[in-house]
C-alpha cells in the first residue's frame, strides 16, 4: 500500500464493509472536542473520525496552546497526549484540575510511549480515561460511549426516523500511531 494509500486509509476516505459489533452510545451532536497532540497525523485523522459523527473537534500542537483553548473554547472532552514538546501532558493535566474553568473537563489521556503508560496507571492524577496509541476508531468512540454512560458527557438524543448515517457506522480498522509519515507539504 502506498503512502497516499496509507493517509487515504487513515483519514478513513477508503470504506470496511466490516459493521461494529455492539451498539455504541454516542455523545451529542455538536460536541465540542479539544486534541492536544504534537503529531499532526494524529489530530488530523482524530479530527476526521470526530467530524464524522458531528462533534466539532479543535486541535493543539503543544500544551501551552491546548491550556489556552480549553479555558477560552470551554471543551466538552478532552484527548491529551502525554509526551508533548515543552509543558508535558501529566503537568497539563493538573493545571486542567487545578482551574476551576476547566476541572471538570472529561480527559482522555493518550500515549504510544510505554513508559509514559506506566507511570499514567502510577500517577493516575486525574483523568478519566487513558487510551494507547496506536488506537482505532472503534476505541475512540468506545471511550466517548463509555464517558456518555457514566454521565460525563450528555448523551445523543436521536429524532424518531433519524438514525446514525451509513458513513457514521462505518467502523474502518485504521490505527493511528506517531509512527505515521506526517503528510509532506508542497507549496
Amino acid at each position: 500500500m502506498g503512502q497516499l494509500d496509507r493517509f487515504r486509509k487513515l483519514l478513513g476516505l477508503n470504506k470496511t464493509e466490516e459493521r461494529r459489533k455492539s451498539q455504541r452510545v454516542d455523545a451529542a451532536r455538536g460536541t465540542r472536542v479539544l486534541i492536544i497532540d504534537d503529531s499532526r497525523t494524529v489530530v488530523a485523522a482524530l479530527s476526521h473520525m470526530l467530524r464524522q459523527s458531528d462533534y466539532l473537534p479543535m486541535g493543539a500542537g503543544d500544551a501551552e496552546r491546548g491550556l489556552e483553548l480549553a479555558v477560552s473554547e470551554q471543551p466538552d472532552l478532552i484527548f491529551l497526549d502525554i509526551v508533548l514538546p515543552g509543558l508535558n501532558g501529566f503537568a497539563a493535566l493538573r493545571r486542567l484540575r487545578k482551574d476551576r474553568r476547566t476541572a471538570r473537563i472529561p480527559v482522555i489521556m493518550i500515549s504510544g510511549n510505554p513508559q509514559a503508560a506506566e507511570q499514567f496507571y502510577l500517577e493516575r492524577i486525574g483523568a478519566d480515561d487513558f487510551m494507547k496509541k496506536p488506537f482505532g476508531r472503534a476505541e475512540v468512540f468506545s471511550r466517548i460511549s463509555k464517558l456518555v454512560q457514566l454521565g460525563s458527557l450528555p448523551p445523543r438524543q436521536e429524532s424518531p426516523g433519524q438514525g446514525s448515517s451509513e458513513e457514521d457506522r462505518e467502523d474502518d480498522d485504521i490505527r493511528i500511531s506517531d509512527d505515521m509519515p506526517e503528510p509532506s507539504r508542497r507549496g
